[in-house]
């Protein structure tokens, strides 16, 4: 993904206004100050397959379990076409010809007067390959023109051949991203829609379709309830109620989580299995993005007043560990060894420019502290990587606060300066992600939300987390 000083607005090819219009209302009753907690535990009299619907433990058949393999691809498939713009097609996808063009052509390449022709030996391979060239150049996309014209200027009738199988290819190629392009708008239109009625019909099948998601969000509930467990002490906080936690607030959360998700090792939430490789590339940009920052904070700390208006320094010394720290989600990435080089070159790049000003390079003592301090970063509960991480889960939580639909990004916290145009390209997409899902699944997370907070069954984990269970 490339990264550019152009800022992102939050929001961008995304449905319209009225699909978000649609998610509000699905989670009017999980707003923080209309919703009352009798709304979310009287029974709505939902339908067994409601979303979220806690159905019996039933028998799935074969033929069920295939049938929700079905929706689940054609969903996927779906969503990849809306959102990702560079998806591209794979099978074989055959142009339609006009009528007149296919009849033409069926009486040029009849297959069984060129059988005879070459049983008396008199085809005329070359006239056939230049009105196959002729009529690959008036179907072929403007981009394939230059290949047409290589294609009649080649002699050789071996090559020609060989090449125009090639070019009709490509052009099937053309033809298919053609028509994914076509349709893109269209799905993004009714992608909401069209994905969540899919994903019902999979809970349908397969009523364990939300347990993961299920225990994504409950995960989130259980933090929350620790973090308020502590008592206020105010007159009257005796009879007073056990913390009411914000739905919204909850969700919000459990997105976070996303950022620091083990995808290698931890399954996603259901909901979330469409955009599953897009929020791990994701989230190992936004670490690489997180070890730039730290290391930039320490160099300024250590050694900002010596580079201290030298903006082409920083900016070295930004692609110096951008280029080694490439691939550092790796598990055979030497993050240790890597984060020492980096130090190293640090020093030489910094020792080069004060040399270049006629100025004393850094000690000794200063290169190894430098050194030393970048070997560090991938310690246990560092505390410089602990304070760049704590500022960026604070912007990206703002990016999920901000008002639909949003028109600008939130200001950068201090410190990530370094990374501010690359952080808010993440965020633009990691943002557009939740939103989206929101908007699909609000529902799911609807109904899932009033059974973990507002049923008593979460009421009694409310007293279990309370102080005076020691």
């Amino acid at each position: 993904m490339p990264f550019n000083g152009e800022k992102q607005c939050v929001g961008e090819d995304q449905p319209s206004d009225s699909d978000s219009s649609r998610f509000s209302e699905s989670m009017t009753s999980l707003s923080d100050c209309e919703c009352s907690r009798q709304s979310f535990t009287s029974d709505s009299s939902s339908k067994s397959s409601s979303p979220a619907s806690t159905s019996p433990p039933r028998v799935v058949t074969f033929d069920e379990v295939m049938a929700a393999a079905r929706n689940l691809l054609n969903m996927t498939l779906a969503h990849e076409i809306a959102v990702n713009e560079n998806f591209q097609l794979k099978q074989d996808a055959l142009p339609e010809n006009s009528n007149r063009l296919c009849n033409q052509i069926c009486e040029v390449l009849d297959t069984d007067l060129i059988r005879q022709q070459a049983e008396h030996s008199t085809v005329d391979i070359q006239g056939l390959a230049s009105y196959i060239i002729s009529t690959m150049g008036k179907l072929c996309a403007p981009v394939r023109d230059k290949d047409i014209k290589e294609l009649k200027a080649t002699s050789n009738i071996v090559e020609v051949l060989r090449q125009i199988f090639h070019v009709l290819d490509l052009m099937k190629m053309d033809m298919a991203n053609f028509t994914i392009r076509n349709l893109r708008p269209h799905l993004q239109r009714q992608l909401v829609d069209y994905e969540r009625t899919k994903f019902q019909e999979i809970l349908e099948e397969t009523p364990s379709a939300l347990d993961q998601t299920t225990e994504w969000i409950k995960e989130s509930v259980n933090e929350e309830l620790l973090s308020h467990s502590e008592p206020v002490l105010t007159p009257g906080a005796e009879n007073s109620n056990k913390p009411s936690l914000s739905p919204i607030l909850v969700l919000n959360n459990s997105y976070l989580k996303l950022l620091q998700w083990d995808y290698q090792k931890k399954e996603l939430p259901e909901t979330l299995m469409t955009d599953g490789a897009r929020l791990q590339e994701l989230t190992e940009k936004l670490n690489q993005l997180k070890m730039i920052a730290c290391l930039s904070l320490i160099t300024n700390n250590m050694v900002g007043a010596i580079t201290e208006g030298l903006p082409e320094l920083a900016n070295r010394l930004k692609r110096i560990s951008a280029v080694l720290l490439e691939g550092m989600n790796k598990e055979t990435f030497n993050l240790k060894e890597v984060l020492n080089s980096v130090g190293v070159q640090t020093c030489i790049e910094v020792n080069k420019t004060l040399t270049e000003r006629g100025l004393s390079i850094l000690n000794a003592e200063v290169q190894a502290n430098l050194v030393g301090q970048f070997s560090s970063i991938e310690e246990e509960d560092n505390p410089i990587w602990s304070l760049i991480d704590k500022r960026i889960q604070l912007y990206m939580k703002s990016l999920l606060c901000l008002p639909s639909p949003q028109k600008c990004m939130p200001p950068v916290p201090g410190g990530l300066a370094v990374i501010q145009q690359e952080l808010e390209v993440l965020g633009a997409q990691y943002a557009n992600i939740v939103n989206l899902n929101k908007q699909v699944y609000g529902p799911f997370y609807a109904n899932i939300l009033r059974k973990l907070l507002f049923s008593e069954e979460a009421m009694g984990k409310a007293d279990i987390s309370s102080p005076s269970s020691n």
